[in-house]
């Protein structure tokens, strides 16, 4: 009998104060058949402890009637148990309420009885699951150590080393102040990346800074903030840097027009979603689509503005390890000194060519191998407007005229950075597997920056946007502002359900 009305009652609580309602319920259950047995000596009132304790000692003997069936048997009829039984190390026996404790060999140690021989329990029945999850609560979320020390003292769970984890793990409170966020593997690299092309045909922008300008030289001189502006190119790490005066619209496009005139028209740039870059973007794309004059060329040549997700800097890692590269050497040399624009300009231009001399892969130490390629080697060679010429490195160079001797060297940089650049990047360096999962209808809370875990924004996955190799990096979630979109990187992910 109670076996039948315990098991809806232990199914049906699911909170971390589910223990304490058990055994409160299934205590006022025994209380209900005591007083139908035993009218004349009726039990009233609050309930007592022992009442409370016999409840949780007749829970613990169905758990063990449920976990250990055979084992209970065989105790009960004072059968040895087989030695293959998960309780044949703890050396069980039958205590005076008919629970099996264990035997152990502390009989002779300085502590209570409760301590020398807890009741066992096995840890993946749901009232052991309970009693953690409580144990938790009231040790005001301890960690898995502290949580299975407390709960030894009165009852031994088979995997509660195992059961303490996913029990700190899987509460709601701890995961929202760890703020773990997903890691999703290392996305593979785009085409832009791989494929070859003239330098700054495909550019990363993004800004440093700021820095101290000042507006002459001598005594008297104001100052005010200047920014560094990076492009970077793609395919070969070609930098461009430039000085601008502020991080508005019409900056950006200055900056833009400066770099076009000097490296070329790239056919794609990409970026963060800095707001300055975002307006800049709208305006360039509705001036070639409205002008007249530059309509049918815009239908073709137009430039492409690609933004990565918000708030996810690591999908531009090539423009944020070309910022620190640049601030390494500009910090070292500025100190706390405060330049003109000219200054600025020359010691920019400087911190560029540096750059452009790194090689792009490990040197070797044979002294007969070539000098690794830089990214000054795709600089140097070729008119900005110059076509792609037709092959001419496999030709006998003494068959060719000047012009196609230097194409072939050019075209020799090209095979080189596809034989030798391009193997380097083949592996993954971090991120090499996805730890955590997200679906459709996961609750999530979003990172904030500035912001304790406790505050960050909870929300729902509404969609995921799968990569080309078929991983999830983006997903939109719906919150109470509305529905946004982030990186995984940015996702923290609640569980659905307490199991």
């Amino acid at each position: 009998m109670h076996s039948v009305i315990v098991e809806p009652i232990i199914l049906n609580f699911e909170n971390y104060s589910s223990f304490i309602k058990l055994k409160r319920s299934f205590a006022y259950v025994l209380r209900f058949l005591n007083n139908i047995r035993y009218p004349s000596a009726k039990m009233t009132g609050n309930l007592s402890h022992a009442e409370l304790d016999k409840s949780f000692t007749r829970l613990a003997i169905l758990s063990q009637q449920s976990s250990f069936a055979q084992e209970y048997t065989n105790i009960s009829k004072k059968l040895p148990i087989s030695t293959k039984s998960k309780l044949a190390a703890l050396s069980p026996f039958f205590d005076e309420d008919k629970l099996i404790r264990v035997g152990g060999r502390l009989d002779a140690a300085a502590c209570g009885y409760d301590q020398k021989h807890p009741i066992i329990l096995d840890g993946r029945h749901h009232l052991t699951k309970l009693l953690f999850r409580f144990e938790h609560s009231r040790l005001m979320h301890s960690g898995p150590q502290a949580l299975l020390y407390s709960i030894r003292e009165t009852v031994w769970p088979l995997g509660g080393r195992l059961l303490a984890r996913r029990t700190v793990r899987d509460c709601v409170v701890c995961t929202r102040h760890r703020g773990r966020t997903m890691t999703p593997v290392m996305g593979n690299l785009p085409k832009q990346r791989v494929t070859p092309a003239f330098p700054f045909h495909t550019i990363g922008i993004d800004f440093g800074g700021p820095y101290s300008m000042l507006n002459r030289k001598g005594r008297g001189a104001k100052t005010s903030k200047c920014y560094l502006c990076i492009f970077i190119c793609f395919r070969y790490k070609c930098v461009h840097l430039e000085v601008v005066s502020d991080l508005s619209k019409n900056g950006l496009i200055s900056a833009l027009n400066r770099m076009i005139s000097r490296r070329g028209r790239p056919a794609e740039i990409f970026s963060d979603n800095g707001r300055n870059l975002v307006a800049a973007a709208r305006e360039i794309t509705n001036f070639l689509k409205n002008n007249p004059v530059l309509s049918d060329f815009a239908a073709d040549e137009q430039i492409k503005f690609s933004f990565i997700p918000a708030y996810a800097p690591h999908f531009g890692g090539l423009w944020e390890a070309g910022i620190k590269s640049a601030k390494y050497h500009i910090k070292r040399y500025m100190g706390n000194s405060n330049f003109t624009f000219e200054e600025l300009c020359t010691l920019f231009s400087q911190v560029e060519a540096i750059l452009n001399s790194r090689p792009l892969y490990p040197l070797s130490s044979s002294p007969n191998d070539f000098l690794p390629l830089s990214p000054g080697h795709f600089l140097i060679g070729r008119p900005l407007t110059a076509l792609p010429s037709p092959p001419i490195a496999d030709l006998s160079s003494s068959s060719l005229d000047r012009y196609k001797r230097l194409e072939k060297v050019r075209q020799q940089f090209w095979s080189r950075w596809q034989k030798e650049y391009i193997s380097e990047l083949q592996q993954r360096t971090k991120w090499r597997t996805s730890h955590d999962k997200l679906s459709e209808g996961d609750l999530v809370l979003l990172q904030e920056d500035n912001v304790a875990p406790l505050n960050w924004r909870l929300g729902r996955v509404t969609a995921l946007h799968p990569g080309p190799d078929g991983i999830t990096r983006v997903a939109d979630i719906r919150t109470a502002r509305g529905v946004v979109r982030r990186a995984l990187t940015r996702i923290c992910p609640l569980f659905p359900s307490v199991s």
